[in-house]
């Protein structure tokens, strides 16, 4: 029996945003793949179909030169194009997918898994670890970004230089020996897409399945995450205002992950005698040092702690920065210092992994630290910094010290606030959020045993009448949130 062709069938839409040749394409798929049009059926001239459809001629050769090169058509010259015989699709295969129960990995459900804490455009008030986007030079950067964009198709516009931007590498260096006491070269120097991008490359080029990292606990979730990822099991590297509590674990560790500059997310600093000990017992072990300074150069009470990777000579510290704090997050640049026992190796896995960061981004940041812009707008942030921490400290025992203690540390962008009752700091920061103040839980820090619920809060980003402004709102939430807690009904 003959079919006609289902004119009525195919609804073109002028006012789409994709091409009336794309729109017939699709649709003509769809009729022949749910046998509509079946196979041998013969369809009408282009010029019949277009006058039919109302639309120009080019339109359905368009679509039925796509179908043919596809397999679905067969034209011929001078007569009717022919719909292909396609096998059955299996009638289960969808069914199949949908019930599925793990479509991905072990790896990728223990991926799934793993916390973490972003950010909401217009949410800045207290995101911790959040700069402060309104003193940022911003048409400084645009100039250089748009200067350098000029000159791309010379040396910025390839995969070039995979370990980092030359110039970016020899300006990182410099900073790091004379502001952060490390020892390096430029050629030592790897730029990644952030740190968190270093710790999973790390994790991937040191780890095996089973080995054991010695995390600090409380710790950064992310670096975790990516340790945990790889295939390794964490061990707690217990830290609380006494310090760090360096009594082994029971299995010698392949990788231990340290922020002694300014913990986080507790903001203490690893005394020099801890330091010194670390060091002996990676020495000792042959085990890797990640030395995570994610915002060491904000210390608001004498200078910077020099880097722990500049003590001594021990080649087992690799060190891993970040400009998320100091410049901000969405450059998505971040940096490590490669002993030379793995430096041989970098350009291959990051040729694999695909993490090379963006020449031409790394060509501006590398006129910025050149040209001084970089220096002197860290030390504006940190004087700044240093006004706002002490107004937030102030503002929060005012206002929050009846659920909370802050610990009052000398350094970073961010305060842990310990909730002096029993409660869910979840909960208290998913009521938070949904009065736009951005605060993280502490609890999600902890891996083993005993946890603290407290919130960790950014100070950095909000001005004095934000901070006040929020406070005032995240008082209430509080106050509902511990009212409906102790009401007996």
């Amino acid at each position: 029996m003959k079919t006609s062709f289902p004119v009525d069938g195919i609804a073109l839409d002028r006012d789409s945003p994709a091409n009336l040749h794309r729109q017939l394409y699709v649709q003509l798929r769809g009729l022949i793949e749910r046998r509509v049009l079946p196979s041998g059926h013969a369809l009408p001239s282009t010029r019949v179909m277009a006058r039919d459809l109302n639309v120009g001629r080019n339109t359905v050769i368009a679509a039925c030169d796509q179908l043919a090169l596809e397999g679905y058509l067969a034209i011929r010259p001078r007569r009717p194009s022919v719909v292909m015989d396609l096998p059955t699709r299996p009638a289960v295969a969808e069914q199949m997918f949908v019930e599925d129960a793990n479509p991905l990995s072990r790896r990728g459900q223990t991926m799934l898994a793993q916390p973490y804490h972003h950010g909401r455009p217009g949410m800045l008030a207290f995101h911790p670890g959040m700069p402060d986007p309104d003193n940022f030079p911003f048409n400084t950067w645009s100039k250089l970004l748009s200067r350098r964009a000029k000159f791309a198709h010379i040396d910025l516009f390839g995969t070039y230089h995979v370990k980092g931007y030359p110039p970016l590498c020899e300006a990182i260096a410099r900073y790091l020996t004379a502001s952060r006491g490390v020892k390096c070269t430029a050629e030592q120097i790897v730029v990644t897409n952030g740190a968190q991008s270093a710790f999973d490359l790390l994790a991937r080029l040191l780890i095996d399945d089973g080995d054991t990292v010695w995390m600090e606990e409380p710790g950064y979730y992310g670096a975790g995450s990516a340790f945990v990822s790889a295939g390794a099991k964490l061990a707690p590297l217990r830290v609380s205002n006494a310090g760090w509590d360096l009594d082994p674990p029971d299995v010698v560790p392949r990788m231990i992950f340290v922020t002694p500059s300014c913990h986080h997310p507790l903001g203490i600093t690893m005394p020099m005698e801890q330091r010194l000990n670390l060091l002996h017992m990676a020495e000792t072990w042959r085990s890797w040092i990640i030395e995570d300074d994610y915002d060491g150069e904000y210390r608001f009470q004498g200078q910077p702690i020099p880097a722990l990777q500049g003590i001594g000579a021990s080649n087992r510290v690799v060190y891993v920065g970040t400009f998320a704090k100091i410049l901000f997050p969405a450059m998505r640049l971040g940096f490590m210092v490669a002993p030379k026992a793995i430096d041989h190796t970098i350009v291959s896995a990051l040729s694999v992994s695909g993490q090379f960061a963006p020449l031409l981004t790394q060509a501006a940041l590398a006129d910025f630290m050149n040209e001084g812009h970089f220096s002197r707008h860290l030390r504006r942030m940190r004087r700044l910094y240093a006004e706002r921490r002490q107004f937030f400290l102030a503002s929060a025992q005012r206002h929050l010290g009846e659920w909370l203690d802050f610990h009052t540390t000398e350094s970073g962008i961010q305060v842990v606030g310990i909730f002096r009752d029993r409660c869910s700091d979840r909960a208290v920061a998913e009521a938070a959020l949904k009065q736009g103040i951005n605060v993280s839980a502490l609890s999600i820090q902890y891996r083993h045993g005993t946890l603290q619920n407290g919130l960790v809060m950014g100070f950095a980003a909000a001005d004095a009448q934000t901070t006040e402004r929020t406070m005032q709102k995240f008082r209430t939430v509080l106050q509902s949130h511990f009212s409906r807690m102790n009401d007996p009904r």
